[in-house]
């Protein structure tokens, strides 16, 4: 599952010493479109504890990782983008949060990222609708830093990493860290936790329901 396989990937990329910045991406037309409702009711159900040690979609990384959003990410895929450090977007980009639409609670860390990048009245706005934003308008409201033509996202995103990997690397890392440190002064690990509990109570009573209707 692409849950568990993406985490190993970046790991092991992470671990490289030669590899100073990574470019998260999808296979077009989609970068992530969410997860597979029929592994609800499974042992793989979204929500939870998948990533033993740490909270969000994806683990912590000495590096920098740059999402580079080809096309819609919906969902588990949104959360997903959210764990990059920044995100820039292919004009055919579509973001979408559609937890509500298909009866499940997000678990990997949305409802603390999605408000810190687009303010809380937007982030609700995007979950409790399900609606889809456009690449313009994640732009206008924060959610990705720019938004460049289809063909040149690649490249793009491969010169913001050379432009990563030329600068002092411990300093890289240690403004990362102060970074991380900064956020975490409202108590971000409390609200993963929450949001990730809440989650699994959800997709547990979710499956229970489901198993009692079939």
């Amino acid at each position: 599952a692409l849950s568990t396989a993406l985490p190993a990937v970046l790991s092991e990329s992470d671990a490289d010493p030669d590899v100073q910045a990574i470019i998260l991406t999808g296979s077009d037309p989609a970068f992530c479109a969410g997860f597979d409702l029929r592994d609800v009711g499974s042992g793989e159900k979204k929500g939870e504890n998948l990533h033993p040690g740490y909270w969000g979609a994806l683990p912590p990384t000495r590096v920098p990782v740059i999402g580079a959003i080809n096309g819609a990410a919906i969902t588990g895929g949104l959360e997903i983008a959210l764990a990059c450090d920044f995100l820039i977007a292919s004009e055919l980009a579509r973001f979408a949060d559609t937890h509500a639409k298909v009866g499940m609670l997000p678990g990997w860390g949305l409802t603390i990222k999605l408000p810190q990048l687009i303010g809380v009245a937007r982030a609700r706005r995007m979950s409790l609708t399900s609606e889809i934003i456009d690449a313009q308008t994640a732009y206008q409201w924060g959610l990705v830093t720019e938004v460049v033509p289809h063909a040149e996202l690649l490249s793009r995103a491969m010169t913001l990493a050379e432009q990563i990997s030329a600068n002092h690397q411990a300093s890289v890392y240690a403004i990362r860290a102060l970074y991380d440190e900064v956020s975490s002064l409202g108590d971000t690990d409390a609200a993963y936790e929450i949001e990730n509990k809440r989650a699994r109570a959800w997709a547990q009573q979710r499956s229970q329901t489901l198993r009692g209707n079939t």
